[in-house]
């Protein structure tokens, strides 16, 4: 599968200022810009910046940004899972991973995120995929925002509705380990149905998985 990616862009005004919001870019052009210290949800700033910056050139990787002109303030990441997850167990090319979103405190509140996810997918060729999110309650800063884990769930799910995304069942063991995680996906609308079904297989893989032991006895 040929993983095209055509650049999208829009702005934001903001009471801090204009955001630029752009992607898929290459490392070569992230590269121009300071990656804000306060990008710390997942590793340290210099740590994740180097993550993002491999994962924008890889064959299927996309990184759409929010940036004023100089800085980053905001991310999304999309690749392939990680071949250790259960989501790359068919290897399916058409399967993307929203791997991780972030934004500043400072500009929280203004719907980067849900900007981030909108101009993500206004890729046409973002039809071609089925993304998945998984989301977990214990990656959730309820410490920093002061809402309660379905507070934040509902804001998570508005957020992630902005990009298409919605909540689909799942028996993955740490999806359904506390009610409050959940697994969100889009499914392009030139998304072939055999990878819709083998899609299917995935999300229940263990059903499936103890449905052939009992056929093979």
């Amino acid at each position: 599968m040929k993983h095209t990616k055509t650049y999208q862009s829009s702005k934001v005004n903001t009471p801090n200022g204009t955001i630029i919001i752009e992607g898929p870019l290459p490392s070569s052009e992230l590269a121009k810009y300071h990656f804000h210290e306060d990008l710390t949800a997942f590793r340290p700033a210099p740590k994740q910046f180097e993550a993002i910056l491999s994962i924008a050139d890889f064959p299927e990787g996309r990184i759409v940004i929010a940036r004023t002109e100089h800085t980053i303030i905001g991310y999304v990441t999309y690749l392939h899972a990680d071949p250790l997850e259960r989501w790359s167990k068919f290897k399916m090319e058409d399967l993307l991973v929203l791997g991780a979103i972030e934004v500043i405190p400072a500009y929280r509140a203004v719907k980067i995120a849900s900007k981030l996810l909108q101009v993500s997918m206004s890729d046409e060729y973002m039809e071609n995929y089925i993304i998945i999110s998984t989301e977990y309650y214990w990656h959730w800063d309820m410490k920093g925002t002061k809402l309660s884990i379905w507070d934040y769930r509902k804001v998570m799910e508005k957020m992630m509705a902005a990009g298409g995304l919605v909540p689909s069942p799942t028996d993955d063991p740490e999806i359904i380990s506390h009610p409050a995680n959940c697994l969100m996906v889009r499914i392009g609308k030139n998304v072939p149905d055999v990878s819709i079904k083998q899609f299917d297989k995935l999300r229940f893989l263990q059903r499936h998985q103890y449905r052939n032991m009992r056929e093979g006895f």
